[in-house]
């Protein structure tokens, strides 16, 4: 997946976290950023895959998010895979 199309994707990832009223303050508590941040830095890569990397902590949140979209749950890994620091380490 190329990294503009991930970065649409993860902003949709991003609006639904905020549509949940009881996840949307584990994710700021857990991250430090306020409701300014959100949208201050909405628009960039390494802040949407820190949203990713909340979201895939849990298989309920990823496979929620995922339905919402319309997506198959590994959808959000390939996302976050194409994301600044998702690269995959190669062992050999």
């Amino acid at each position: 997946m190329k990294q503009e199309i991930a970065e649409t994707r993860a902003l949709q990832v991003l609006g639904w976290l905020a549509g949940k009223d009881d996840l949307l303050p584990v994710f700021m508590g857990a991250t430090g950023v306020a409701e300014a941040d959100l949208r201050r830095r909405a628009a960039e890569p390494e802040f949407l895959a820190s949203v990713l990397d909340f979201v895939l902590m849990d298989d309920a949140w990823v496979i929620g998010c995922a339905d919402a979209q319309g997506w198959p749950p590994t959808d959000i890994v390939t996302i976050r895979a194409a994301l600044p620091g998702g690269q995959v380490p190669s062992w050999t």
